[in-house]
């Protein structure tokens, strides 16, 4: 999408623009950015190898199915 210039502000609001969900590694973000008023829901991968991805991939997508706009959660396995 041409995003991979983006700082975390400046890729927040085009994601909101987008997109109802950020899947991300940064565990730092909710640190780094104001979420507060966010329409994107955000959800947090601590382990994002693809192995932990596929063996998770139910609880990520029922995460993602549950989460309402500006919702914020980070997935510990």
């Amino acid at each position: 999408m041409g995003w991979s210039a983006l700082d975390n502000g400046s890729l927040l609001r085009a994601s909101e623009a987008t997109f109802d969900v950020l899947v991300t590694t940064d565990k730092n973000l909710r640190y780094q950015q104001n979420l507060t008023g966010r329409r994107l829901a955000i959800v947090v991968l601590h382990e994002p190898t693809w192995v932990t991805v596929r063996v998770h991939a139910e609880a990520i997508r029922l995460a993602i199915e549950s989460l309402k706009p500006g919702e914020y959660r980070e997935m510990t396995w």
